[in-house]
């Protein structure tokens, strides 16, 4: 079934899933009112931008009162964001809302570093206001929490490792670095969006989204020398050196979230199922094969 024909509200808009989601929509012949928190983009055919922040009423997205205000949402943006905007959505009659979260809610809820607690910990709080919300205001929701996230050389996940490497040569290791991954590309993500939005017989459900392969931290990492068409060069080194490292990458902006407890996690598997992605929604991601693209410049 279709969303609403009055279209689709977007928060997040000008995220790399936000931009990959537009498109989607929009070939899907919905009219897109994509909001983001910067300057907007011009609007073009079928995607009208917005400001968030700004007052809007129901008459602005639409042509009549019958089908006033904007029924469908999608937000890919962090998902402790929309709660600020639950005053936009209840005045244009929001119905149905699609939202990312992400797995890291249970990957680093034991975290060593207190900073990865409390993103665990928002994460799950974050998840439990919208859902009280949503039934407050007889609102379907759905919850889709992605594994590692890469693409277009704009994710923070193997983009970030990329730019290690572009930088320093190498790529450190802590230990063997066995734990398994399973990277889901972004363009997998804004279709899971696009398929759980359209897909009305289901609602009120969190959906966990993983990639089309699961692979070794350290392959993981062989592979982004492949796509960089660099030759393989990874330094194993022990917590406490890895302790050191971190201490002085953090002060440099680029790397102030790196934490020890990252290096931990090289030897944990971090692993989910999409098992009911797949079957509700017909969910089927890519396996890891990196483009250039994805590794940047």
């Amino acid at each position: 079934m279709k969303a609403d024909k009055q279209g689709v509200g977007v928060i997040g808009a000008s995220s790399l899933i936000g931009g990959l989601l537009l498109s989607k929509l929009s070939s899907s012949g919905l009219s897109v009112h994509a909001f983001t928190r910067g300057v907007p983009a011009e609007s073009e055919e079928g995607i009208n931008w917005r400001r968030l922040g700004e007052n809007y009423s129901q008459n602005e997205f639409s042509h009549s009162s019958e089908d006033a205000g904007i029924r469908d949402w999608v937000c890919v943006a962090p998902i402790w964001v929309l709660q600020e905007h639950f005053p936009l959505l209840e005045a244009n009659g929001v119905r149905r809302v699609v939202v990312l979260s992400s797995t890291s809610r249970f990957t680093k809820e034991c975290s060593s570093h207190s900073m990865e607690r409390e993103t665990a910990d928002r994460l799950t709080q974050s998840e439990h206001v919208l859902q009280a919300w949503a039934e407050a205001n007889s609102v379907e929701w759905i919850i889709l929490r992605p594994t590692l996230i890469y693409g277009q050389g704009r994710d923070k996940n193997i983009a970030e490792i990329a730019r290690f490497i572009r930088r320093f040569g190498f790529f450190p290791l802590f230990g063997a670095a066995t734990g398994l991954r399973e990277p889901v590309h972004a363009d997998d993500v804004a279709e899971a969006c696009l398929s759980a939005l359209l897909n009305t017989d289901i609602r009120d459900r969190a959906y966990n989204l993983s990639g089309g392969e699961r692979l070794p931290y350290r392959d993981m990492v062989a592979r982004v020398f492949s796509a960089m068409k660099r030759k393989e060069r990874v330094l194993k080194v022990p917590l406490w050196v890895f302790r050191i490292m971190v201490s002085l990458l953090r002060l440099v902006p680029r790397y102030r979230h790196w934490s020890v407890a990252m290096a931990e996690r090289m030897n944990q598997d971090l692993v989910f199922d999409h098992i009911d992605a797949a079957r509700d929604f017909g969910f089927s991601p890519r396996r890891f094969e990196l483009k250039p693209v994805d590794v940047g410049k």
